[in-house]
């Protein structure tokens, strides 16, 4: 016993740090004493905690991530700041299994005009959108802005009323005509397109044209007064030769020289299938381009009608041209007004008209012609087989037989409804008062009453038509009157000659001496030569008497 009391004597004292208190293990602690709640969050700086407590930063779900909460994973569930709701679908879902349904608009275009309107936030044009319905829209002199033809040529891609476009005088820009001419690539209804004074110059012509050869249903065309020049014509040209279907073009007003009827001639060769051609005003004066253009033309046996006014057009080589043109059986109109066309150049056109079977019209007013050209163009209308019903010669002077003959023409029963217009009467003068007959032989009988040998000049141009009664030569004739003793001068004598004139041979003129004494025998009836004395008998002999 001693040796254990010893051992417990000798233990080592413990010093005592912490004594906790002995709980039941059956009651939780309070909220206060949990262990998760020691961590300190704060003690860690939390830049976008700081930025949403100021009310710089959202979050996204309005949630604190979990690093920030100190606790077990078996107490997540249970932990204040843990609430997390499922991932909503932003609409990932839909649109993978439900894609937005494409819009199909009426092929009126209506609602497709409104809809591109509204979203170029441009005023929409009520009109147009009234016509969509129509055969015709008329926006002519209308002032639309440059941002308006988009949605126009947008429009007019679904359409299948409208068949005729009116924009004159409308400005376009190169971006219209660029939404223009990609309409024409999709419309199927279009036929006729108005763009006169639309200025669209040479690039617009460009942007307007390059895919013109891809429409097959435009067939009218109206370019004038658009600044085209020779290079807008080019790419009129080059869709001619890709193959377009476009029949009627006016090139009028656009400042065109000799180049563009050469352009269009090497197109046409390959696709030759225009009936109507406006060029008038402009200054094509190059007779070699008119020439190849109108060659190519004649051999096109759909083409109709030809312009060509106010081009300054002259000389015998563009005669020939137009008559190569005129042998096309089909031709029916041909306008040639204000040019410098006479002479050859009509007598070229004249002699092809019986050729010309449908030639309807044909206008050359305002032409230097003589009234000898209007006269051969007239003698042709007296054929029945030359079909022209309008002859127009307005501002040409014509002669009187052109009066008569326009009577005998207007006689027949196949010119009953044909119209012949002309410009003036163009008269020989005859003075009024004045009979230069009778100066003459006044003139002529006073110088020979005066000199020292008076003569009779009346009674030497009798006795000269008592030897001779048809026309005498002016040379015999002066000579004739000296050796009848009439001193009168070459001057006087060749005056006489012209008022008395008669037929021209085809060496000299001739005088008409029958003419001039029939006027002597009415001015002096009291001056007569002697009677003629009868033969003598002839006194026979005796051995004439026997037989």
């Amino acid at each position: 016993m001693s040796s254990e009391h010893s051992f417990i004597n000798e233990a080592p004292e413990v010093e005592v740090v912490f004594e906790k208190e002995s709980l039941d293990s059956s009651v939780e602690p309070p909220m206060e004493e949990w262990s998760s709640l020691l961590f300190d969050v704060r003690v860690q700086e939390n830049v976008k905690r700081d930025r949403y407590a100021e009310g710089l930063y959202d979050p996204g779900s309005g949630e604190i991530c979990t690093k920030y909460a100190a606790i077990s994973a078996s107490s997540v569930l249970r932990h204040a700041y843990f609430n997390y709701p499922g991932v909503k679908d932003p609409g990932i879902k839909q649109a993978l299994l439900h894609p937005i349904p494409q819009v199909i608009y009426p092929d009126d275009g209506q609602e497709l005009y409104t809809d591109i309107c509204k979203e170029m936030n441009i005023c929409p044009i009520r009109s147009f959108r009234r016509q969509l319905l129509e055969n015709k829209i008329d926006l002519k002199y209308y002032g639309i802005s440059l941002l308006g033809f988009r949605p126009i040529a947008m429009a007019l891609k679904l359409n299948r009323n409208v068949t005729v476009l009116d924009l004159t005088d409308n400005w376009i820009s190169v971006d219209g005509c660029f939404h223009l001419g990609e309409m024409l690539v999709d419309n199927v209804t279009l036929k006729e397109l108005n763009l006169t004074g639309c200025r669209i110059g040479p690039d617009g012509a460009r942007c307007l044209l390059h895919k013109l050869h891809l429409n097959r249903t435009l067939q009218r065309l109206n370019l004038s007064k658009n600044q085209l020049e020779d290079k807008g014509v080019e790419y009129l040209a080059r869709s001619i030769f890709k193959g377009s279907v476009i029949a009627d073009v006016n090139l009028s007003f656009n400042k065109l020289t000799g180049k563009s009827p050469a352009t269009l001639a090497d197109s046409v060769e390959i696709n030759n299938k225009l009936t109507h051609l406006d060029m008038s005003w402009n200054t094509l004066l190059s007779p070699n381009a008119i020439f190849l253009l109108c060659t190519h033309l004649s051999q096109n046996d759909i083409f109709e009608e030809l312009n060509l006014s106010w081009n300054s057009l002259s000389g015998q080589r563009v005669g020939n041209a137009l008559k190569m043109l005129m042998k096309n059986p089909n031709l029916r109109r041909l306008y040639l007004s204000n040019n410098r066309l006479e002479g050859p150049a009509i007598k070229a056109i004249g002699g092809n008209l019986p050729k010309a079977t449908k030639l309807e019209v044909l206008d050359l007013s305002y032409n230097p012609m003589t009234p000898d050209d209007a006269l051969k163009l007239l003698a042709y209308m007296k054929e029945r087989k030359v079909k022209l019903q309008r002859l127009l010669m307005d501002n040409v002077f014509v002669n009187e037989q052109f009066l008569e003959m326009l009577q005998e023409v207007s006689r027949l029963k196949f010119r009953k409804n044909a119209v012949i217009s002309w410009g003036g009467l163009r008269t020989k003068f005859v003075s009024k008062g004045i009979d230069m007959r009778e100066v003459l032989l006044n003139r002529a009988n006073s110088v020979c009453k005066a000199k020292k040998q008076p003569a009779d000049i009346a009674l030497i141009i009798l006795a000269m038509h008592k030897e001779c009664k048809d026309p005498w030569d002016t040379k015999e004739f002066l000579r004739a009157v000296r050796r009848g003793g009439a001193p009168l001068d070459d001057d006087l004598l060749l005056e006489m000659c012209n008022v008395f004139a008669g037929p021209r041979s085809a060496k000299s003129q001739t005088v008409n001496i029958c003419g001039l004494v029939d006027y002597i025998r009415r001015k002096w009836p009291d001056r007569q030569l002697p009677p003629t004395p009868p033969p003598e008998p002839e006194i026979m002999t005796k051995k004439e008497e026997k037989k």
